[in-house]
Order: C-alpha cells, then sequence, then structure tokens
C-alpha cells in the first residue's frame, strides 16, 4: 500500500478525474486499480491529494513529449531510464523501458542500459548521455568536463538543457515513488540483518 491517502473518484477534482477517465475508464481507481501497463496505478491517486501538484506533473510529461523539443526521444529516453534504474525505482525504470520500445529503441540496447559501460552497442553520443546521467543521478551533478566536451560535440546547449531537465524530472519521480512506495515500488526494505 502506498504511505500516503489514495483520492478515489468520488473525491477527485477535475484534473484527476480527466486523467482517471484516460487511465481507468470510468473505474474508481482506488477501488478497482489497474492500469494497462500493469501498475496500480497508485501514481495518480495519491498525486490527486494535491490537485495543483497533479497539474504540475501533468504539465511536465506534456513538456518533454511536445514536438517542439530539440532532443531525439531515444536520448531523452535513454537518460529517464537510466534514472529510474540508477536511483533504483522499478516503476521509472519499467516504464521508460516500455517508453524506449515506444520510440524505436533496440531491445538490446534497452536490455543493456543496466550495464551499459561494459556494453559496445551504444555510439559515442549514447554513452555520455548514459554517463552524464550518472553524474547527474550518481554524484549529484558533478559531471567531469570530458563527458560534457562529447555531449557538446554531438548536441546543442538547448538540448543539453532538455536532456538535463528530463533526466532530472525523472530522478525526482524515481526518489519520490520509492519514498511513498509507488507502484512497482511498493516494497518493503531489502537491506535487512
Amino acid at each position: 500500500m502506498p504511505r500516503l491517502r489514495q483520492v478515489s473518484r468520488a473525491e477527485a477534482d477535475p484534473v484527476a478525474t480527466m486523467m482517471y477517465d484516460m487511465l481507468f475508464g470510468e473505474r474508481d481507481p482506488v477501488a478497482e486499480p489497474g492500469t494497462e501497463t500493469g501498475t496500480p496505478g497508485n501514481w495518480w491517486t495519491v498525486f490527486a491529494l494535491v490537485p495543483d501538484c497533479l497539474k504540475h506533473a501533468i504539465e511536465g510529461f506534456q513538456f518533454y513529449r511536445d514536438p517542439s523539443r530539440k532532443l531525439d526521444p531515444q536520448l531523452r529516453e535513454l537518460g529517464m531510464t537510466r534514472a529510474g534504474y540508477t536511483r533504483g525505482s522499478q516503476f521509472v525504470y519499467s516504464q521508460h523501458c516500455k517508453s524506449c520500445r515506444s520510440v524505436g529503441m533496440d531491445e538490446a540496447k534497452i536490455e543493456a542500459i543496466a550495464h551499459w559501460s561494459v556494453s559496445d552497442l551504444f555510439s559515442e553520443l549514447e554513452r555520455a548521455v548514459l554517463a552524464y546521467t550518472d553524474a547527474l543521478v550518481l554524484e549529484g551533478g558533478r559531471v567531469s568536463d570530458a563527458v560534457f566536451a562529447v555531449l557538446k560535440k554531438h548536441l546543442g546547449d538547448e538540448e543539453i538543457l532538455e536532456l538535463t531537465y528530463c533526466t532530472a524530472l525523472y530522478e525526482m519521480h524515481a526518489v519520490m515513488s520509492r519514498a511513498l512506495r509507488l507502484e512497482y515500488d511498493d516494497v518493503d526494505e531489502r537491506i535487512v540483518e
């Protein structure tokens, strides 16, 4: 169970109701959980506790999926998927593996995201994106000049900013999902004596 209360359809504001309609049809997602992608759907029902927060999150999704984005969607998903994996969020990782497929990424590359540093499947730019993601997530933004130089060799400033924003956004979603025990991250502590 999530650590916070879930908002039923009867309690939901118009923004949450719109999302519930899209994801759950006419069902109450608290009484009858489950999305098409196999998750319980409680990310939505918990975020609905604060309608402005839910709206802000939805706007973030709209931002990165906007066709006016300059960053290649495969590079975006590479960063977001690696952020979920690296932060240890099964939910973010799993959802973005699906998103990688939706933007045409090869299955072998998706499987290699977990061990990218020893894989020969990634281009110089993709390796830089993965190294940059690790620096954002694992090093708190401490990025070596060598990694940044490869990004600058292949990407414009706007693309790098979009990559940074989307990757950091999904690190935040991974952290929140784990902390609140949402979706696939509703697991007991694994590190015990």
